[in-house]
């Protein structure tokens, strides 16, 4: 338990004060908030008029004005979608310091008319205090006070006293009151809905230190289950992106997230802290520009396509498709019979291979000398002379000749990762040649129909041979053509806005050749996460992976390719592995990338399960014979987890609906194993009222959630019911993991049905 929750200052304060001091508090506290939500619809109404005005202005026509007139467009639409998306609690806390001032604090930084500071952005060095002060080490702060906030209402306050004979000696108004528990153990106690709540004002002084880590290399945040560590990873973003936002802002970030259900579980936190422009979230199934990869296959064949020695078979694959010809081919062109030689085929590939460009553009330098060759064959056979003249007659003749095309392509064919993969795997042969380093029944794991739908482990495989094969910029003279005239305008484009920067200044502000990318139509008017989004080649400036120790060693190579930097923050828990090629241990994963550049921090209290659940967990694991230790559980829950032995699953709806009844406002799930989830979620769905019940692991919102465990995977709720552990465990790859996972879902109860021994640790 981190310090300043149990240390217990506050004890000596007599903190059960009566509903009229509560009432009182509330209302003082009305009182400025209102001020602050003033304040906040006066600078919004300012930055819309601005953007009004903008928008309705015209320009004399010149880049440089065009260029001011978008900057300020970026400005204010920016500005008014922040102060939209912390309209949410704008304020959440207090700190009352040692010097007589009050300082709130709230999502974002606020001063008045006059430049007196109304609230501080939760992520300046002012507010670090607020969650980094305990009653050890108060650091000037005599009380720390949370503000809940609901449409603009305060609804209650929590105060946490962190030195008292300053407090009482200091003579504050309300020295003598102090109102809550504390807002941790409140936030604890409160029912969880389908959308994970902003926890700014609970996190603890062992979070902060993690969330205010330097930026450079990777940050490797080990966690057991409720430990906040998506509440950290978030609220790093955040702070990275407000603390480094020279460094990282225009290239953004990259959040990775385990599936859709918890994006959209998290989709309003970073907007409620102000940084959603610069953020791209996806699930690791979307890492692939144009594809949502939804199939599952067998966890063998995920563990094989997860293997680094894939990226091998995809670069053989890639070579593969830059054939010779064993012997000479005869090809018709116009009429006239030339010969295509094995030398000059092999000549072109080893002058395109040595280029080192990415197999598709590598194909122009190999189509322009296997045609260079063939033209002075062609000009031979025509009895003229190959000059300026007829040059350009000949090689059009040869573009257009069916035979040369098809040769052409036959040794070099233009080719789109998918593709690659679709006729790699249907096809034995190519496996084969490509697949030499693999056994022969893994490349029968490989093997599929052409048309299967894609797995969120073919994603890295994609990327890679996106990566090898490059953009196809086409064959034939319209093509070379057409990027020459291409390169022409380019080059006067550049000149131009050179000239205009010259003549109206700015060259500090950008580059001539970023403003003649703007005006030429190719530079993308959107946000940094919509350009980035459209662009499989952005290099963010930071990325964030929670659930991470689910990626295998391809996705991470992935990763590394979209962060040049190296420059990440990491969260998970090996003891959760569930993916068949999943990480065992941290170091395996990062030493090969950033050698000594990573550094682990571990968070070792549980905030989310009860003390009595979470040792059941813990017995569990020890059981397993795992060398990882739970986390220590901040709390004591109401409830022993409780367990019923069912002969059949007749009395199975009865229990969750009484679990349903039990959570009132709250949530809850019912884990199961995979094999059996459907016709749980047909029984329960069927004896529980319309409407309470979703079975569809791809959206929440319902009172109760039927889900396997990999569906739960990140996401917490009030009661939760596990049902047979036995199979559960039978069916993960990684031993009782995924029972592990399902125990420490709940933040209020527990219950266990089984007709099934239990495993080692539940009995």
């Amino acid at each position: 338990m981190s310090e300043g929750t149990d240390d217990g200052a506050d004890d000596t304060v007599d903190d059960t004060v009566d509903d009229t001091v509560a009432r009182r508090e509330v209302a003082a506290e009305q009182r400025y908030v209102g001020r602050l939500y003033e304040q906040l619809d006066d600078l919004r109404e300012q930055a819309g008029s601005a953007l009004d005005r903008t928008a309705r202005s015209g320009t004399v026509g010149t880049p440089g004005a065009r260029a001011e007139r978008d900057a300020f467009m970026r400005l204010y639409g920016q500005r008014v979608r922040t102060l939209t998306d912390v309209e949410a609690r704008l304020c959440f806390g207090r700190l009352d310091l040692d010097d007589g001032r009050r300082r709130y604090v709230g999502r974002i930084g606020m001063s008045d008319e006059a430049r007196h500071e109304l609230l501080v952005d939760w992520r300046a060095p002012a507010a670090e205090p607020f969650y980094q002060a305990t009653a050890a080490q108060p650091g000037g702060v005599l009380r720390r006070r949370q503000i809940s906030i609901a449409d603009r209402r305060v609804t209650g306050v929590q105060d946490e006293v962190l030195d008292l004979a300053g407090f009482e000696a200091s003579g504050v108004d309300g020295a003598h009151v102090v109102v809550g528990e504390g807002a941790l153990f409140a936030s604890l106690d409160a029912a969880r809905g389908p959308r994970m709540r902003d926890i700014v004002a609970t996190i603890q002084a062992d979070q902060d230190a993690v969330i205010r880590a330097p930026l450079a290399g990777v940050l490797v945040v080990q966690g057991g289950p409720g430990t906040g560590k998506t509440a950290v990873a978030l609220h790093r973003t955040a702070y990275l992106l407000y603390a480094n936002r020279e460094r990282i802002a225009r290239s953004g970030v990259l959040l990775v997230g385990p599936n859709r259900v918890f994006l959209r579980y998290i989709d309003q936190v970073l907007p409620a802290l102000g940084e959603a422009d610069a953020v791209v979230m996806a699930t690791p199934g979307e890492l692939y520009r144009g594809v949502v990869a939804t199939a599952v296959e067998a966890p063998e064949v995920v563990a094989l396509k997860g293997d680094l020695r894939m990226a091998g078979v995809i670069a053989r694959a890639v070579a593969a498709r830059q054939r010779v010809i064993p012997t000479g081919r005869s090809l018709d062109v116009d009429g006239t019979v030339v010969r295509l030689q094995p030398r000059t085929v092999r000549d072109a590939r080893e002058s395109a291979r040595r280029s080192r460009a990415p197999h598709n553009e590598a194909r122009v330098t190999f189509v322009r000398q296997v045609l260079r060759d063939l033209v002075r064959t062609l000009a031979n056979a025509r009895g003229v002379d190959l000059d300026d003249d007829t040059r350009a007659g000949l090689l059009a003749e040869l573009r257009e000749s069916r035979d040369v095309r098809r040769e052409v392509n036959l040794c070099w064919m233009p080719l789109t990762p998918e593709r690659l993969l679709r006729e790699l795997f249907a096809d034995p042969a190519r496996l084969g040649e490509a697949g030499s380093a693999l056994s022969r029944a893994e490349r029968e794991l490989l093997h599929r129909p052409r048309d299967a739908a894609w797995t969120t482990a073919d994603v890295p495989l994609l990327d890679e041979a996106a990566e090898l094969l490059g953009d196809d910029p086409g064959l034939g003279a319209a093509g070379e053509a057409a990027r020459a005239s291409a390169e022409a305008d380019r080059r006067a484009e550049v000149e131009y806005a050179r000239q205009v920067q010259e003549t109206f200044g700015g060259a500090g502000f950008q580059t001539a050749e970023n403003l003649a990318e703007r005006y030429a139509g190719t530079s993308a008017s959107g946000s940094v996460a919509e350009r980035a989004s459209a662009d499989r080649s952005w290099a963010y400036g930071h990325v964030v992976v929670d659930e991470a120790q689910e990626l295998s060693p391809m996705m991470w190579r992935l990763l590394m390719r979209v962060c040049p930097s190296r420059s990440f923050t990491v969260v998970g828990d090996v003891a959760q592995t569930g993916s068949a090629a999943g990480a065992h241990d941290w170091a395996s994963v990062f030493e090969p990338y950033v050698a000594d550049r990573w550094r682990l921090e571990q968070l070792r209290v549980n905030y989310r399960t009860p003390e009595q659940v979470m040792d059941l967990a813990a017995a569990v694991l020890a059981a397993s014979g795992s060398s990882v230790a739970a986390p220590t559980s901040a709390r004591v829950g109401r409830d022993e987890p409780q367990f019923t032995r069912l002969t059949d699953l007749d009395g199975l709806a009865g229990i969750v609906e009484d679990e349903w009844r039990r959570a009132g406002d709250g949530t809850v799930a019912v884990i199961t194993s995979r094999a059996a989830h459907d016709e749980l979620s047909a029984l329960v769905r069927a004896d529980l009222p319309e409407g309470v019940v979703t079975a569809n692991s791809d959206a929440l919102g319902a009172p109760v959630s039927v889900l396997t465990v990999a569906a739960a995977k990140g996401l917490e709720f009030d009661n939760v019911v596990i049902v047979e552990p036995a199979d559960i465990v039978a069916e993960s790859r990684r031993g009782v993991n995924d029972l592990y996972v399902a125990l420490t879902r709940p933040t209020q109860r527990l219950h266990v049905v089984h007709g099934k021994a239990l495993p080692a640790g539940l009995g």
